[in-house]
């Protein structure tokens, strides 16, 4: 990989390494996940604090930048810092806050903890508004409502989402069936689809094998499908119709699910809008007979 110019618009930049990246050496590829992954983070964090978080020596981040034309890292950081500043009036600002109030020293009891979980989530949500489009917000919610049936896959981490959606999509009267991991009929449940119907998947690092083959599968035989996923490099984004890429930030016991349960219910609010033709739709009430 050698890029003889410095890219000075984030947007080229992530495109030369997205067609570079099955090229790279492991090293390099993890290194490109992580920029694609975590951009607010490349913009405000130290060389060093970056690869520590990556697990990758510093000056393998130099190299890399050289590689795509940088005299070194700190001009390739630069691009993310003009993004991040560029990307909504105020938001470098908050984020800076956040990572300020981060850096403090913990209270390492249950309530600080809390507070650190809380304003993780908060950097993430913040994240989300400003990284997902309107354009593939309405995309998603039309291929979702023209489906005869949506199906469902997301498993470990991304079981809590796709169960919530199941829920929500059930109850507004879509036919939806979830691919369900247990008893190993996922793969067979999803040989059935049709053309007409919609695959819904959710998968983060590291990212579950049979879901991916799904997503795969589904679409060589032209089945639509939406992703949730972490990266635009994940396997899930080029076989996906409609992909949204929520970064992940990084937590010292497990990651949040706060931001891509919460675009889940954005498409699933959406959808009712669309259905119920009303701009504050209800899930219909459960009465005990």
């Amino acid at each position: 990989m050698a890029q003889q110019q410095e890219l000075k618009d984030y947007e080229e930049l992530i495109r030369v390494i997205h067609e570079n990246h099955d090229g790279m050496s492991k090293a390099y590829q993890q290194i490109a996940v992580y920029l694609t992954q975590n951009p607010n983070d490349v913009a405000v964090k130290s060389l060093n604090a970056i690869a520590d978080s990556c697990g990758i020596h510093a000056s393998s981040f130099v190299r890399f930048a050289q590689s795509l034309g940088y005299d070194g890292f700190k001009e390739l950081q630069a691009v993310f810092q003009k993004r991040l500043t560029t990307a909504a009036p105020g938001f470098d600002a908050r984020v800076k806050a956040l990572r300020t109030e981060l850096s403090r020293k913990p209270d390492s009891g249950p309530q600080g903890l809390l507070n650190e979980l809380v304003l993780r989530d908060i950097a993430s949500l913040q994240d989300l508004m400003t990284g997902i489009d309107a354009a593939s917000l309405e995309a998603a919610i039309s291929l979702m409502e023209k489906a005869d049936t949506i199906y469902l896959a997301g498993q470990l981490r991304s079981a809590p989402i796709v169960e919530l959606m199941r829920y929500i999509l059930t109850m507004l009267g879509k036919r939806t069936v979830l691919l369900d991991a247990s008893g190993g009929l996922a793969t067979h449940m999803a040989g059935v689809m049709r053309r007409g119907d919609l695959l819904f998947a959710v998968a983060f690092r590291f990212y579950a094998t049979e879901v991916v083959n799904i997503v795969e599968a589904v679409a060589a035989r032209d089945v639509p499908v939406i992703a949730i996923t972490d990266s635009t490099l994940s396997p899930l984004a080029k076989n996906a119709k409609v992909f949204f890429a929520v970064p992940e930030h990084e937590y010292t016991f497990s990651r949040s699910l706060a931001a891509p349960m919460c675009l889940a219910q954005a498409l699933a609010v959406g959808l009712a809008a669309k259905l119920q033709r009303d701009q504050n739709p209800r899930i219909p009430i459960v009465t005990q007979p």
